[in-house]
């Protein structure tokens, strides 16, 4: 489905990948929703958007808020008059530490924004995008999502859910004119240690140092693009491409090696 002239609702719109992909879609001729639970970040969006934000709305909406979340649709029509797509991109990360040490409290907010979040938004406007011509749904997962990473088991779970999620609707609408379409990105720059509530050692708005590492804007094109080309996957940044193939051939050396890379940070 080609973007330009579209309505597509993007949430996670207020930073990092998200907002990088509301400002490429208004780039390509669409009319964007941005959702985020936060306003002010929304307004960032907004005023990066110049000339092109006459076709943007913003939306402060939590989506882990099942009612709220199933009323929303009415808003995104009372402004553009009709929906052709979404994308879930809203997500964070939890803190780096194995499940055993990890709170309840923690885990329901990591499964409620990750995968609960982007379902019913899935419900929400999935009966008014099965009404038109032609719409996307597009899941945005992770590397985590098929491949774990120790600390982030949780994280994981909640994007292979997703996945699950994702290509269990493929299959009931295949024969409709919704697409569905799942990412899996690689490292970005993005400010997703602060957004989940963390503390990072890192200065998050540094400059890549690893040549994998994507930068948003570029992961947003990449996604984009998979979108209107109807893929059924995505795997978005060489890391991901290169994990993926590593996954399938030799998936307990392809964990292994993760562990070893990353056995500092579960600790």
């Amino acid at each position: 489905m080609k973007v330009k002239n579209k309505v597509i609702v993007v949430t996670g719109g207020g930073g990092g990948l998200g907002r990088a992909l509301v400002l490429h879609l208004l780039e390509l001729g669409a009319k964007v929703a941005a959702v985020d639970i936060n306003g002010q970040a929304l307004e960032e969006t907004k005023n990066l958007a110049g000339g092109q934000s006459k076709h943007l709305s913003t939306h402060i909406l939590d989506i882990t808020d099942k009612a709220k979340v199933k009323s929303f649709p009415g808003e995104v029509l009372k402004t553009h008059g009709t929906i052709d797509g979404i994308i879930n991109n809203a997500g964070i990360i939890q803190p780096f530490v194995p499940v055993n040490e990890l709170d309840y409290n923690v885990i329901d907010r990591v499964m409620n924004i990750n995968f609960f979040g982007s379902l019913y938004m899935v419900k929400a406007f999935l009966p008014h995008l099965l009404e038109r011509p032609e719409a996307h749904i597009v899941n945005v997962s992770s590397l985590g999502g098929f491949i774990p990473f120790p600390g982030q088991t949780i994280y994981g779970a909640s994007k292979a859910a997703l996945k699950l999620l994702t290509e269990g609707l493929y299959a009931e609408l295949k024969d409709t004119s919704v697409k569905v379409t799942i990412i899996h990105p690689g490292a970005m720059q993005t400010k997703i240690m602060s957004n989940s509530g963390l503390k990072s050692s890192i200065e998050e708005t540094e400059a890549p140092k690893s040549t994998m590492m994507l930068l948003p804007e570029d992961a947003a094109r990449r996604v984009i693009k998979a979108m209107e080309k109807d893929k059924f996957r995505a795997m978005v940044g060489k890391d991901a491409r290169m994990l993926d193939v590593i996954y399938r051939i030799y998936p307990r050396k392809a964990v292994d090696f993760i562990v070893k890379k990353m056995g500092s940070l579960s600790k």
